[in-house]
Formats: C-alpha cells, sequence, structure tokens
C-alpha cells in the first residue's frame, strides 16, 4: 500500500486541470487494459501528479474526513470526477452497470449492516504464498516461540517421502488422566493450548459470525425415517407474491410494409448497387489512431467478392474435384480491426452459394472455448478457412512454419483472400442469385451457458426478411451514414453494418475494439465527421465516450436521428443512456434518438425503440421489486428503494412479427399479464436451426405455445430468445435478463447481471476491476450455489480486499435476500477472456470447479446459504439394554459375538506345555538346539549384518543380566527402558531383564536429526514408568546427554544409563524364575492416534498365550522362516519380533523398516531370495513400496524377484483395514506372482495386542458394502457394491485362538444384534492386565479391563473394552471348526469418532473424500473444535493451488457427509503428524492448529 500515499481523492482530481484529468484517465485506462505495467503506470501517474503534489495532500486529508463521514457518495461527486478514477478494462460486462441509484441503495444496505457490525475473521495466509500480496498484510503469530520442527526427514535420500513417522503424544496426556467415559472434555478446551493464539481468537470471531440469529431458515426438508434419510425440495414459501394478471394473448408488430423495389435476394441488391453505384461508398475502415484508412466502394464489394466467388468454386481443386461446392460451409477467420477483408469473403462466400461460419481469430493453441469451437466447425464439417495474409502470419506456428493444430479443432486449409491471390472470372461468368428461400445463408455461433458453442442457422429469406423488418424499423434511406462500434461478424454489428447496409446503399463505418481502447471518443468523432445518421454502441461505448469527453468541445452529434444501444436489453443499461443524453445533450443529442433494442442469436432482432418524433413524450420506465423479480412476477416496487430495479424498454415488436411471453422452465405455458417469463418471437426474420442438432432445434426453434389447460395456442411456431421480460401498458417490450445469467437458487431466479452491479455497487475501485467479474452458480447439495469470481487488482491490500468481500457478501445478502456461497478474487489478467475482452462464464465456472482457478482470495459462507441441511439428530431416549436384547431375539437377530479356536481342544507340543515362562523357553532351546538360528538381521543392501542362534541369544541375555545387577543395583521387579535401533541387541537385552527379574519397557530411539520433537516422548516414556535404569548402545547413549539433547529435555535426571556394546564374559549366579505366571514380564507402551501415551502391564502368561495363539493361528515351527518388516516398539509388532521366535523356534528374517527407506526394494527382494511365505509388515511399509515401487515393477521381474511363494503377506494395525492401499498394492504386484487372496490385516488395540490375524487356514477375508448414512446413526445396513454413499470395509482377518469377542453399546453396555454398530469388547487370556500408569486409578482399570455386560450374560464374563467400533456378521462360509464363520468388521476407534449434528463420523471416511477432490492434495486429517470441523489438507502442488482447494474442500463434505467445513487449513506436505504404525495423530495436529505451529500456506474460516 506504500503507493497508495499519493491516491489523491475525487475531490483533489476535480481540482486539476482538464488535460491533467484527461492524461489521468487515459493512462487508468492503458493500465486496465494491460497496455502499460503497474510499474510504468505508477512512473507516468506520480510524474503528471508531481506540480500538484502539495495541493494533492492538502486536500487529500479533506477529502478523506469528508470521505469517512458520508458513506454513500452524491450523485454529482460520482457523475464527474470519480469517472477518472474508474478504469474500464474488456468487453461485455463493464460500466453499463453503474447506477448512482444502486450505488445509493447498496450504501444504505450497509450502512444498516454496519450497526450490527459483524467481526469476520480474516484468512491467514502465508507471506511467501502471493506474489500481489503486500507483506504487511499479514498477522504476525502472538507466540514467537519458534515451533518444533516435525519436518526434518529421516535420511538424505529419502526427502521426497514423508518426515521420519514419529510418536507425538501432545503435552503429557497419560492414559489414566483423562480416558473418562467421554472425550466431550478434550475437545471443547484446547489442551495446553494458550487461549490467546491467533487461532483461538479467529475462531472465536467465526462462532460469534455463525451464532448470529439468520434469516428463517428454509423449511429443513429432511425426514430421518428409521433407515433412510429422504431428500426433498425447498417448500414454496407460502407468502410469496404470485401472478395475478389474465393470461397475455400474442402481440403483433405492424405489418412488413411492401415496397416494390425490394430485391428479391440480399446479393440481388448488392449486384444492383455494384454495377449502378460503383463508386458509393460502403464501409471504411480504420487505423489504429482511428482515422479512415480505407473505403471500400459498392462496386470494389461486388467485383471482388465476384472474384472471391469465382476462385472459391473453380480454382480451389481441378475440375472433376473441386474442393468446394455450393452448400458447403467454410471458415471465415478475420480480425476485428479488418471489416472490409470479412466483407469481401463474406459476400463472395453469398455468391459462391456456400456458407460462411465466422469465428474468432484464435490466438494460442488453448483458447479460452476455442475446444468449444473447434468441436462446431467439426460438427459442421469445415475443412476450409479463409482469412487475410495479415491474420495468417499472425497465427501460432509450430517450429517448422506449419499452423499449430488447434485443441479440438479438425484439420483445416487456409486460403488468403487477398485481392492478389484470387483469379479474375471469364467474361461470361456469372454467379447464379436465386429468389431468397429457406436454403442456409450463413451460420452464427453462439456459446451456451453451459459453455458449449452451437450454429445458429440463417436461411436467405430469413436474412433477406430480417434486412427488410430493420429498414421498416429504423426507417434507413439510401445513403445515410452509420457508425458501428460493435463486433462486425455477428449479431447487431453483421445485421446493421453488414447487411442493412447493402440492402439500403447506405455507408458504414466501423470503429474497430482495438480503436476504442486507445481513443474511447473515436466513434463520436466519426459521427461528427461523417454527420452519421445512426450509430451502433453498447453501454460500454457511451461509457468510454463520457470517460474521454473533455478532449472533445467541439464534437455535434445533432446529426443522430438514432442511436442503437444493442445492450439496452440489459436492465442496467438505463443508467448508462441517462448519464450519456445529459453530458451530450448540449452537444446536440436529441433524447427521441437514443433506441435501446434486443436482440439474440436465435430470435435475431426481438424488439427495437422506433426514433422518436421530437417533442413526443418519452417512454416510460418501470420500477420493479426485486423481490417480486426473483419469484417471477412484475410488482411496482413501494416498499424498499434498495431492492428496486428501473428497466427501460426496447420498443415495440418488429415489423411483420408476433410475440409471446412463455414459462421459463417445462411446457412453454403463456405468461400471465404481469408474470415475468421467456420472450419467443414468431416471424420469418429468426434462426431456423442450431446446426447438425435436431433435438435442441425443436425446442428453441419449434415452440407451439399453450394455454393454462394445456391446449396449444394457435399453430404459428415461435423462437424462444433467450431474453427473459414481459410486454407493458402500449405493447412496449421490456427486458429484465438473460436465460444464460438466471440463477435458480432455493426456488427464487436471481438474474447474474443484478448480482455483478450490487458487487460494483460497493466502492470497488481500490480492490478489484469493474469490467472483470464474473457470476455463476454451482450445484452443491441439491440446490444451485451462487459463486461470485472478480479480478483483484495488484495494488490491492489483503485488508482492502477482504473488507470489499465481506461487504459484497452483505450488500448481496441485503439486496437480492440471497446469499453468496463463494466469493473469490483472482490476480488480474487471469479469468478466461472472449474474444472482445469480457469473461468467459462457462470456462470460469468450469476452472472453478476443476480446481484450477487459483484465486488469490477466497471467502466461503456456506453457514449462511446451506439452508436445508438435514435436521440434527435427536438422541433417542435410551432404551434399556434389556429391551434391545428382546427386540433383537424377536426379530430373529442373534446377538452379536464371534470366537476363535478354543484353546482347550488343541493338543501342543508337550516340551513348550511344562515351560510357562519365556525365559525358560529359551534356556530350554540352547540347551536342545543351540546352534538353531532363530534371528537373522538385514541391512539395506540386503546382506545378513547379524544373526543370532539360541545359545547365542542365552549367553548375550545371560551377559546383560549381569551387568544389570552390577552396574545397575536393580532388584527384581524394576523397570527397565530398553533404547535400541530394531535389531537382535534389542531381542538380547529384553530376555537379558526377564533373566535378571526387571520388567522391560521397549521404547523407540529418539531421531538424532529432529531431537526436539521426539525426546520429549522418550522422556515422558522413562518418567511415566519410574524406569531405575535405561540399556542402549554407545551411540544413543552419547546422543542422551549431548547439548543438542539439553536443549529438549533435562539431560541431568536421566536414570542410570548402560550401554550393551562392550559386556564382561561374566554369568549370573542363577536367573530369576518369577513365582507365578501371573507377574508381570513387560510394559508395552505406545502412542495412540488421539495422543494418549498408553502403557499396558502384560504377564507372563498373557505373553506366552500370546505367542500360543500366533503359532496356531500361523502355523509356526522350528522349520519355517517367517520376514519381519516393521516397528518392534510395541503391540503385535513387537510380540512378532521379540517372543515369537522363542516360543514357537521358527527363524524370523528381521527388516528394519528405515532400511527400506534406502532401498526400496529390500523387502520384496528378501521374500524372494529366502522363499518365505508368510511376512508381516505395517501399512507405511507397504506404501512405500506402492508409491515407490508402482512405476518399477519391470525392474522388479529383470531382477527376477517373483512372489509366488507368499501365502499370507499381514499387515499388522490397530485400525480399519485401508483396503484401498491394499488392493493397490495386491495388483501392483500381481504381475510378480503375487496372490491377491495372500494380502490381510491384522486386528489388536492397546487392552490386547492381537484380536484377528488372518493366519494360514480357514476362509479368504470377505468384504462388504456398508452405507455410511446409517452408519452415522451407528446403524449398519448393507447394500449393493456401488450404491450412493456406501464404504466398503473388510474383515479384520480371522479371530485368533481362544479369544471371544462380542459387539456392545458403549453407552448402556448391553449386547446389540448381528450387523449393528458397538464397541468390541474382547475376552482371551492374552489380554494385557491393566494400564500401567501413574494415578492408578482402580475405576479405569475395571472399566476398561475387567468390566461385565450390564445384561444378558449368565456366565459374567470378564470383558476389556478394545475402544474400537465395530459389528460381527455371520457370513455363508465355514471354519475351520466347520462351523458358520463370524467375520469382525472394525470401523474405527471410538475416541476418534467426530460427533457432529447428532451424528457419529469417522474421520478417516472424511478424509478419504476429501483426498480424492484434487490431484494436489498429499494427505488430508480432520477434527473438530466447539463443535466447527477443521480439514487440514497437505498440499503437493504449487502453492498457487492453495486456495483453489477450500472450495473443492466444503463441497466434497457437504455433498457425501452433510456437513458444513468450519476452517479449511492448507499445509506443505509432512505436515500432518503420523506415528509408527502410520497412522495420522489428529489430536496432536489440532493442538499445533490451535497453538499456532503449523506455518500453514492458508487458512480459510467458512461464514
Amino acid at each position: 500500500m506504500a503507493e497508495r500515499g499519493l491516491e489523491p481523492s475525487p475531490a483533489a482530481v476535480a481540482a486539476l486541470p482538464p488535460e491533467v484529468r484527461a492524461q489521468l484517465a487515459e493512462l487508468e485506462l492503458e493500465l486496465s487494459e494491460g497496455d502499460i505495467t503497474q510499474k510504468g503506470y505508477e512512473k507516468k501517474r506520480a510524474k503528471l501528479l508531481s506540480p500538484y503534489s502539495p495541493q494533492t495532500q492538502e486536500t487529500d486529508s479533506t477529502g478523506q474526513k469528508d470521505r469517512n463521514q458520508t458513506p454513500a457518495p452524491t450523485a454529482a461527486q460520482t457523475s464527474a470526477p470519480s469517472k477518472y478514477h474508474r478504469t474500464r478494462s474488456g468487453g461485455a460486462r463493464d460500466e453499463r452497470y453503474r447506477s448512482d441509484i444502486h450505488t445509493e441503495a447498496v450504501q444504505a444496505a450497509l450502512a444498516k449492516h454496519k450497526e450490527q457490525k459483524m467481526a469476520l475473521p480474516m484468512p491467514t495466509k502465508r507471506r511467501s504464498t502471493f506474489v500481489q500480496s503486500p507483506a504487511d498484510a499479514c498477522t504476525p503469530p502472538e507466540n514467537v516461540s519458534a515451533p518444533p520442527d516435525v519436518t526434518a526427514t529421516t535420511s538424505s535420500s529419502s526427502s521426497s517421502l514423508r518426515p521420519a513417522n514419529i510418536d507425538l503424544p501432545p503435552s503429557g496426556i497419560v492414559k489414566g488422566m483423562h480416558k473418562g467415559s467421554n472425550r466431550s472434555s478434550l475437545m471443547d478446551t484446547a489442551d495446553g493450548v494458550p487461549v490467546n493464539s491467533r487461532v483461538s481468537t479467529k475462531i472465536q470471531q467465526l462462532l460469534s459470525t455463525l451464532k448470529r440469529p439468520k434469516r428463517p431458515p428454509l423449511k429443513e426438508f429432511f425426514v430421518d425415517d428409521s433407515e433412510e434419510i429422504v431428500e426433498g425440495i425447498p417448500q414454496p414459501d407460502p407468502n410469496q407474491p404470485k401472478p395475478e394478471g389474465r393470461q397475455m394473448t400474442p402481440v403483433k408488430g405492424e405489418p412488413l410494409g411492401v415496397i416494390c423495389n425490394w430485391p428479391p435476394a440480399l446479393e440481388s441488391a448488392l449486384q444492383r448497387w455494384g454495377s449502378t453505384q460503383a463508386k458509393c461508398p460502403c464501409l471504411t475502415g480504420l487505423d489504429v489512431s482511428g482515422k479512415p484508412v480505407y473505403t471500400l466502394t459498392y462496386g470494389k464489394l461486388w467485383s471482388r467478392s465476384l472474384k472471391l466467388a469465382y476462385t472459391l468454386l473453380n480454382k480451389l481443386g481441378t475440375k472433376n474435384e473441386p474442393v468446394l461446392k455450393p452448400g458447403d460451409r467454410v471458415a471465415l477467420v478475420y480480425p476485428n480491426n479488418d471489416p472490409v477483408m470479412f466483407m469481401v469473403a463474406f459476400y463472395g462466400c453469398l455468391l459462391a452459394e456456400v456458407i460462411p461460419v465466422p469465428i474468432e481469430v484464435p490466438l494460442t493453441r488453448k483458447d479460452a472455448g476455442g475446444q468449444q469451437i473447434g468441436f462446431l466447425l467439426g460438427s459442421c464439417g469445415i475443412a476450409l478457412a479463409l482469412t487475410s495474409e495479415i491474420c495468417l502470419k499472425g497465427l501460432p506456428k509450430t517450429q517448422n512454419g506449419e499452423i499449430v493444430q488447434f485443441k479440438g479443432w479438425p484439420r483445416l486449409k487456409w486460403v488468403v483472400t487477398d485481392s492478389k491471390y484470387l483469379s479474375k472470372p471469364p467474361k461470361d461468368w456469372q454467379p447464379h442469385i436465386a429468389p431468397a428461400g429457406t436454403e442456409p445463408a450463413y451460420i452464427e455461433y453462439k456459446t451456451s451457458k453451459e459453455g458449449s458453442v452451437m450454429g445458429v442457422t440463417v436461411s436467405r429469406l430469413a436474412m433477406l426478411s430480417h434486412c427488410q423488418a430493420l429498414s421498416q424499423a429504423c426507417n434507413y434511406s439510401e445513403g445515410e451514414a452509420v457508425v458501428n462500434v460493435l463486433d462486425f461478424k455477428k449479431d447487431a454489428g453483421l445485421w446493421h453494418g453488414m447487411f442493412a447496409n447493402v440492402m439500403n446503399k447506405m455507408h458504414t463505418i466501423s470503429v474497430p475494439y482495438s480503436v476504442m481502447k486507445t481513443c474511447p471518443l473515436s466513434w463520436v468523432q466519426r459521427v461528427h465527421a461523417h454527420k452519421a445518421k445512426v450509430a451502433l454502441v453498447k453501454c460500454r461505448d457511451l461509457h468510454w465516450a463520457m470517460m474521454a469527453h473533455r478532449d472533445q468541445r467541439d464534437v455535434s452529434l445533432s446529426s443522430l436521428r438514432m442511436l442503437i444501444v444493442t445492450d439496452g436489453a440489459n436492465p442496467w443499461s438505463v443508467s448508462s443512456c441517462d448519464a450519456f443524453l445529459s453530458l451530450f445533450q448540449s452537444h446536440g443529442l436529441r433524447p427521441e434518438a437514443i433506441c435501446p433494442c434486443a436482440t439474440s442469436a436465435e430470435a435475431m432482432t426481438v424488439a427495437i425503440r422506433r426514433p422518436g418524433v421530437p417533442g413526443a413524450p418519452l417512454p416510460g420506465r418501470a420500477i420493479l421489486s426485486m423481490n417480486g423479480l426473483s419469484y417471477g412476477v412484475i410488482r411496482v416496487n413501494t416498499e424498499d428503494k434498495n431492492s428496486a430495479l428501473t428497466v427501460q424498454d426496447v420498443g415495440h415488436v418488429m415489423p411483420g412479427g408476433m410475440m409471446c411471453i412463455v414459462k421459463p422452465d417445462g411446457l412453454p405455458q403463456l405468461c400471465k399479464t404481469d408474470e415475468i417469463g421467456e420472450i419467443c418471437v414468431s416471424s420469418r426474420t429468426g434462426g431456423m436451426m442450431y446446426f447438425g442438432l435436431t433435438g435442441v432445434t425443436k425446442n428453441t426453434f419449434e415452440v407451439i405455445p399453450v394455454a393454462s389447460s394445456g391446449s396449444p395456442v394457435g399453430d404459428v411456431p415461435f423462437i424462444r430468445s433467450g431474453l427473459l421480460g414481459f410486454v407493458g401498458p402500449g405493447s412496449l417490450v421490456f427486458v429484465v435478463g438473460k436465460m444464460d445469467g438466471l440463477l435458480m437458487v432455493s426456488g427464487r431466479r436471481h438474474n447474474a447481471d443484478d448480482i455483478v452491479a450490487t458487487g460494483l455497487a460497493v466502492e470497488s475501485i481500490k480492490t478489484v476491476y469493474r469490467g472483470r467479474i464474473a457470476v455463476f452458480s454451482v450445484s452443491v447439495f441439491y440446490d444451485e450455489r451462487i459463486v461470485v469470481v472478480a479480478e483483484q487488482r495488484p495494488d490491492a491490500s489483503e485488508e482492502d480486499s477482504f473488507q470489499w468481500m465481506s461487504r459484497v457478501l452483505q450488500a448481496i445478502d441485503s439486496i437480492h435476500q440471497v446469499g453468496v456461497y463463494c466469493l473469490a478474487l483472482v490476480p488480474a489478467n487471469t479469468l478466461p477472456k472472449t474474444p472482445l475482452g469480457g469473461i468467459h462464464i462457462s470456462q470460469t465456472k468450469q476452472l472453478f470447479l476443476e480446481g484450477s482457478l487459483h484465486p488469490c482470495n477466497i471467502l466461503m459462507c456456506p453457514h449462511t446459504c446451506v439452508t436445508n441441511l438435514p435436521k440434527p439428530r435427536q438422541k433417542q431416549p435410551g432404551v434399556g439394554p434389556a429391551s434391545v436384547m428382546v427386540g433383537n431375539l424377536v426379530a430373529g437377530k442373534r446377538i452379536a459375538q464371534a470366537a476363535g479356536r478354543d484353546l482347550g481342544q488343541i493338543e501342543e507340543n508337550d516340551l513348550v506345555r511344562k515351560h510357562q515362562f519365556l525365559a525358560e523357553i529359551l534356556q530350554w532351546r540352547a540347551q536342545a538346539t543351540p546352534d538353531h538360528v532363530l534371528f537373522m538381521l538385514l541391512n539395506a543392501k540386503g546382506t545378513t549384518v547379524c544373526t543370532a542362534s539360541c545359545l547365542q541369544l542365552h549367553k548375550r541375555a545371560e551377559r546383560i543380566a549381569s551387568v544389570l545387577g552390577d552396574k545397575g543395583h536393580l532388584n527384581a521387579g524394576d523397570n527397565v527402558v530398553l533404547l535400541y535401533p530394531p535389531g537382535i541387541e534389542l531381542i538380547a537385552a529384553f530376555y537379558g531383564c526377564l533373566y535378571a527379574g526387571c520388567i522391560p519397557v521397549t521404547v523407540r530411539p529418539p531421531h538424532a536429526q529432529n531431537l526436539t520433537a521426539t525426546l520429549p516422548t522418550v522422556r515422558m516414556i522413562v518418567d511415566v514408568s519410574k524406569a531405575a535404569c535405561i540399556l542402549t548402545t554407545q551411540t544413543l547413549m552419547r546422543l542422551l546427554k549431548s547439548r543438542e539433547a539439553a536443549a529438549a529435555v533435562d539431560v541431568k535426571t536421566w536414570p542410570t544409563i548402560i550401554d550393551t556394546d562392550d559386556l564382561p564374559r561374566k554369568r549370573l549366579p542363577q536367573l530369576y524364575k518369577p513365582p507365578t505366571p501371573e507377574m508381570l514380564a513387560y510394559l508395552d507402551f505406545s502412542v495412540s492416534t488421539t495422543g494418549m501415551l498408553t502403557g499396558v502391564k502384560m504377564s507372563h502368561s498373557a505373553a506366552n498365550a500370546l505367542c500360543r495363539a500366533v503359532k496356531l493361528q500361523c502355523e509356526l515351527y522350528s522349520s519355517r522362516q517367517i520376514a519381519i518388516c516393521l516397528d518392534p516398539y510395541c503391540g503385535l509388532g513387537f510380540a512378532l519380533w521379540c517372543l515369537c521366535s522363542v516360543y514357537s523356534g521358527h527363524q524370523s528374517v528381521l527388516i528394519p523398516p528405515l532400511e527400506l527407506e534406502n532401498n526400496l526394494f529390500l523387502w520384496l527382494a528378501t521374500v524372494n531370495q529366502y522363499k518365505i511365505r508368510d511376512t508381516f509388515c505395517s501399512y507405511s511399509v507397504m506404501e512405500l513400496c506402492t508409491k515407490g515401487l508402482g512405476n518399477q515393477v519391470e525392474v522388479l521381474k529383470t531382477r527376477g524377484i517373483n512372489l509366488s511363494c507368499i501365502r499370507t503377506c499381514v499387515v499388522v494395525a490397530e485400525e480399519r483395514p485401508r483396503i484401498a492401499l491394499q488392493q493397490s498394492f495386491s495388483k501392483l504386484f500381481k504381475d510378480i506372482g503375487l496372490s491377491p487372496r495372500a494380502v490381510s490385516t491384522t486386528f489388536g488395540s492397546r487392552v490386547n495386542v492381537a484380536i484377528c490375524l488372518q493366519g494360514t487356514s480357514g476362509p479368504d477375508p470377505t468384504t462388504v458394502y456398508v452405507d455410511l448414512k446409517s452408519l452415522r446413526h451407528d446403524r449398519v445396513r448393507l447394500v449393493e457394491r456401488g450404491a450412493p454413499q456406501s464404504l466398503l470395509l473388510s474383515e479384520s482377518g480371522k479371530i485368533l485362538p481362544g479369544v471371544k469377542v462380542v459387539i456392545v453399546n458403549p453407552e448402556t453396555k448391553g449386547p446389540v444384534g448381528d450387523s449393528h454398530l458397538g464397541e468390541i469388547w474382547v475376552n482371551s487370556p492374552h489380554t494385557a492386565s491393566g494400564y500401567y500408569t501413574i494415578y492408578d486409578s482402580e475405576t479405569l482399570q475395571a472399566d476398561h479391563f475387567n468390566t461385565r455386560l450390564s445384561f444378558g450374560d449368565a456366565a459374567q464374563t470378564l470383558w476389556a473394552r478394545t475402544g474400537y467400533l465395530g459389528f460381527v456378521r455371520r457370513t455363508e462360509l465355514t471354519a475351520a471348526t466347520g462351523e458358520r464363520h463370524d467375520a469382525l468388521y472394525v470401523v474405527g476407534a471410538l475416541d476418534e469418532t467426530l460427533e457432529l449434528r447428532g451424528l457419529r463420523y469417522h474421520p478417516i471416511d472424511i478424509e478419504t473424500s476429501v483426498s480424492r477432490v484434487h490431484r494436489s492434495i498429499a494427505e488430508c486429517a480432520v477434527f473438530t473444535w466447539t463443535n466447527l470441523l477443521v480439514v487440514v489438507v497437505e498440499l503437493c502442488g504449487s502453492e498457487q493451488e492453495a486456495l483453489d482447494l477450500v472450495p473443492l474442500v466444503t463441497n466434497v463434505v457437504l455433498e457425501e457427509h452433510y456437513l458444513i467445513v468450519g476452517v479449511v487449513v492448507v499445509v506443505d506436505p509432512g505436515v500432518i503428524p503420523i506415528n509408527s504404525r502410520g497412522e495420522k495423530q489428529r489430536m496432536h495436529l489440532r493442538d499445533s492448529f490451535l497453538a499456532d505451529q503449523l506455518d500453514p500456506i492458508y487458512v480459510a474460516y467458512n461464514m
């Protein structure tokens, strides 16, 4: 904003000399058109203002005062000086929207809003993100302490992968404190987060805006039937205005006069004038400066058109094989500044009887809408394009000089039509000019609302009749001069400037768009110079002329009898016409000369105001109520002048025509007299069809109106014009909008142009470009939603933009009573343009929907405008567990329970049964099979770095045990932390502890590059487990005591640290034997996904039972070999790594997952090398292989890797199976022999680390599709594959031997029926014996480990609660026991579920939807905070895509989950913390977000 200091106020500008003001205006114009850079603009401007700068600044300060006091500028003030301030930039939408009445209304509406000031939270944006935003536009975080660097990667080579997986418990949450009956206490407070953090204040602001009472919402239209949510349509408001008039009757125009000398065809008129009046001027073209450069006479037009016609028919191919035949279609490609060449080409085609299709000059290979133009050319069968030499040279070329193949275009042959390349026809050759009939004359393209391009075919008869009707309506006479500022290739520019002028031997002066940009007054000067009688303009041209009119004192417009305003049908044109008249009346402009008209490509000229008689009263205006219009009803506005629309008439129906108004949708039923509808025209002067589209043609060009009874009215077909309006008193036609701009929101109609006008009436000068606003609607959640997109000025500050955006929302809300769903600002000059500089709306919408609009500011308001959400679910008053059970029994549903094989019936190896302790089994193996190798450890190269036989392991363990006694002076029962990298050392230390009677606690070592994030977790486990000693390696010991470590934790208070690298060869006199198997064997600590650090106690009997169950399920014995690639620190991973081989005697090949990051082939190559049948891995390993080896399958083949040996590949997990990942892994490696049946998953939880494991026998895992909507209601409803809102779930492996599960209602603790969702409770000999916490909370132990069903269990079994929701379903398959198999499906952790609107959501479901929505979303996590849903997405694309994600994320969550996202946070890849098991740590993320430590790229607060 530095440069804005010099910004003179409107008052100051008014004080400047006129010539300076004019130069300023020109500068602004240049800048808006992109003809000058911002820097150049500022330089020139400063130079212009420098002589006046002291006074500028003085007046500025006073002007500032005035401005602050008067929010609504007075009409006088706006009319003159601010015009200099206003820039215009291209095109169709422009200054025509400015209306002082409207500006006043908007200011009044905003003032009303100001009283109830909303403090909207401004989005947070990272400084580096958008080059546009000045540095000061960002709020610095309040707590300036550097956030911990969570993103440091594990090793240099893995930088492209996710950072090291880290277990991060948030500030001191330990199981036992918090794990109460529900998590609400944790959800509603920001744990350990400074309450003054910037995020919290913003969310508070957001909440306070959401708490404001809204307008009464539409009737909520969902009924929560017990099984189904029914979607409906919003009910109409009973008080809405309804049409009351009688049914209209079609209105006729005056008869088409019969004039004897009208030619039988338009070509005949050319022939007549060309041969009899050869010297008369026909068309004058201007050069860049606006000076006449060439005048085409009628003689020249005739002779050159003849030459071209002859050349087209005879000189392009051979005599026997001509390239063109009469009736073929050719493209006309001429620039907008070359009307002469175009006119010759057009008439040449008419004379040759080929059908011209004028199109725009393509500028790049991928023009906005260019592909659709290509589709039109293809469907018209066009193979030939006519163009001028200059234009051909300017087309984009390939390297070898050929014209590029435009996207979607057919192959074209280019023909240059300059005179020197044409052949003179022989004397005897004459073109064939038949009387005009219904054969096609030309095709005019039009773009539909959806962006498709259609060709409106106009017959020769219609072309002629239309000229006759125009000539009569406009009272054209020979020799008149017409100034045409419009595009001469289509619409009114073509009809008046190329057809009617030839018909009446008039002289057209064509003023191209490029001249208007440099000299906005050029058309007025042309009228003056040529004493023109008629001028064809758009409102834009009126405004430009007003801006620059001071340059010319002496122009006179007194010759004009008709100033035809071709977009006079736009409701906002009335203010332009008035302003122009008031300014130029003193230059001779007569009020009755202003003639608005309404046109459309299909109906051609619909109505035009006839030139008036001097002194006659001017036609009236209609002041309509916007509210009435939104219901399609005409009501004169009386009550609230803020929401009024003033429209001017567009004259009467065309001569010889007939008009009626029909309902815009459904049957073409005639409207009532006070009802708005689509204008339909019946006459010979309209188009005949859309070329090649018979179906659409019928609905548009062959409409028979029907009465309210449904019977047709007459048999004359009408053409739909695409214009909305009504016929007023005196048969005057009024147009209030276009069908293309119609937005149907909740049953009300709004017009895009009206909304643009309201947006512009909010002081937008500093923020956006006036002519560059697009408004369209997108369909989201069963209704249309309004989206506004505007181009932001490069110098607008964040605050300005945000201020403007929030005011626009308020203004549209007040004036139109409709909410805007999304308001986006994009950088200057980035919206797709139409050839004449307007905005390509459908392409803009396309970019918005596909997420490639790249906004630099965005504001979503789903909370205000989505009023049709289902009602929040009310919890039913508790039905008792007994009633549920009885209900299930009555319904014939069994109670949901399942069990693995019964351990009692399975005979077991005697030797193992004798030993109740793992330590004894190891000693026994060391004697019985001393040299049998139990463990092999591999490095990244796949070489064995270390092995351990039974005897070696036993000896090593003995030495460690003796060190514990000697150095550590430990007693039996002391806890010892084992801090080792994954390997055999860890295993030896574990058994050493058992030999010494100590309790081992395995802990993941800290990460040397990232101590600040990883060391606190180690410290916490050491403290919580009250460890008496730490066993570790020398390297890690040095790290624990290093200076870097001291920065993260207190290193002086570590317990005794013993390194086990060099052990004395000493053994214990005797090994410890626990008195009972119920004694504690080890502690298992882990960080849950909710960020809880939980330690559970495992007894000797539980450890034994666990090994036994795994052994039986996987059929493990000493001759078997398994490969393990997962983390060995907790859960089943730890048991497989350290315990199972010793118990079963099989050989374990150990692959540390970290080595995989250095060599992705390691795991699969090892499996292949050792022909391993059973392998275990984690999800992170599977993901690493799927992503990293996705394109390397051929390399794997060449290395000879074959996976057909694998019988089971088991993913060890404590979550819902990730089916998508498993399926892509199976599909990917199917080619190298992996059987899809091999891949399966396990399920365990904190209370019991192994509940399910697929194993070797038993049926394959089953999958089901369940209905997501029912799941939110805690119900399970199975659906077919492909059903909408369905979720694929897979069984989590088979239940282990000795394990029983039951599904329980977590609230009532009563059992639920089959296929009902509930908490999974487990009973098994290897369940942990309790939490290990500092505060031994007995109630928690009892609740989680020794709890009973509240009803229906006579045996009073003691169950442990897993904390996971799931269901059991009896399948048709047969289990190993011969009975029907019961499958257990895990849905998700109860702790993680989000309770929103009374429903239960699983974060993973929302995350899956979000991840699918854009290619640049790498990862996603969701959590709630104070009832707001927060979605965090990692952006792996460029930062300019950050804001594209906001609407996409909001849309998909609304569509698929019926939830409104409160906050969208876009962060860098790797910010979402993931633990060692590959699970997201959402609570940790939430705490970092609230503490403002994420360094987000962008935070959007949805209103």
